[in-house]
């Protein structure tokens, strides 16, 4: 197997992972109830996805569990 001549150094191998970081969701607010939530998703708090379309929402318990 080949191997490495020599070390990387500590600043080299940063550099090459510094793209490696994560990005947050884009969150845009809901219309009908304005509370953040995913794009193209229904509303988690709500159930509204656009103004004709609506899906029911069960209530959750403290252990966040649905019921």
């Amino acid at each position: 197997m080949a191997l490495p001549k020599r070390k990387h150094s500590k600043s080299r191998t940063n550099n090459r992972r510094m793209h490696w970081r994560i990005t947050a969701p884009g969150m845009v607010r809901c219309p009908s109830c304005n509370k953040y939530k995913l794009p193209h998703r229904a509303c988690p708090s709500c159930g509204h996805y656009s103004p004709s379309v609506s899906v029911a929402v069960k209530e959750r318990t403290k252990k966040g569990r649905q019921q």
